[in-house]
């Protein structure tokens, strides 16, 4: 891997995310649930940040693009772990992320153990997620009640189509790993 491969822009911006998430755990175990909040939503909102600066300046890598999914996989465990710690969101929701996250991780860290070419995410996907990382940090500050309450109004209308939209892709998921199974892209031909 060459060096302009790994120091870009866009795997900057990957980096200084993973760097911040640590600044989320902290407000959230110093009790500052709000401004908690509000970071693990900056990071959330800045997903595609890095995605659209590798395209934008012709900077796609190979370690960006193994790099931003791991990433933004962390976010999500992360972020909602250290909400169910402290009791920010209700534990079943938190739990229902939980489970499809780690069940679409181990699908796809199988299949590409087993050689699986990889594939993108689907756009439902995408949304599902986008969904879910606005609902979680509005759900987490609408629990501080008060002024704050709308914010959990507004997390559930998020919550509800987004982890609806999760679970269903997570099935359209497998039958989409079997059909890429056995097409690894690093099979040498015979």
């Amino acid at each position: 891997m060459r060096r302009s491969d790994i120091a870009t822009i866009p795997n900057a911006v990957t980096l200084l995310r993973l760097c911040l998430l640590p600044w989320y755990v902290l407000l959230m175990s110093d009790g500052q649930v709000v401004a908690a909040a509000f970071m693990l939503g900056s990071l959330g909102a800045t997903d595609w940040v890095d995605g659209y600066l590798a395209r934008r300046l012709n900077q796609v890598s190979e370690l960006g693009k193994v790099l931003d999914p791991v990433v933004d996989r962390l976010v999500f465990f992360i972020g909602v772990t250290t909400a169910l710690y402290y009791s920010g969101i209700p534990l079943w929701f938190g739990v229902a992320i939980l489970v499809r996250e780690g069940f679409v991780a181990l699908l796809m860290l199988g299949a590409t153990l087993l050689g699986m070419q990889r594939f993108g995410v689907t756009n439902l996907g995408k949304w599902a997620t986008f969904l879910l990382l606005g609902a979680v940090p509005w759900v987490l500050i609408g629990s501080e009640g008060g002024v704050w309450r709308i914010f959990w109004f507004l997390g559930w209308v998020l919550a509800v189509p987004g982890l609806t939209l999760s679970y269903v892709t997570a099935v359209q998921y497998v039958p989409m790993v079997r059909a890429h199974m056995g097409r690894s892209e690093y099979r040498k031909e015979s």
